[in-house]
């Protein structure tokens, strides 16, 4: 069970003209399926950048240069 507090109502106010004859119960079924969906459509596409740019600046440093960068570290 959930209140409708006033950002609900407002949300599934503003949603209610897409989904005609829909109860406001059904309405914010379909708003949390649609957000659930954004984000894992979000993460799918967050995954598919790093893939894409994964090794894109291999070989920018030198073979063992941040063990050389790291003796000037502090302990």
């Amino acid at each position: 069970m959930l209140t409708e507090t006033d950002d609900v109502a407002r949300a599934i106010d503003r949603a209610a003209p897409q989904f005609p004859g829909l109860s406001r119960a059904a309405i914010l079924r379909r708003l949390i399926d649609l957000g659930a969906a954004a984000i894992e459509d979000n993460d799918v596409r967050r995954r598919e950048q790093v893939r894409r740019r994964a090794g894109r600046h291999a070989g920018i440093y030198a073979q063992g240069e941040l063990e050389r960068l790291r003796e000037d570290w502090p302990e």
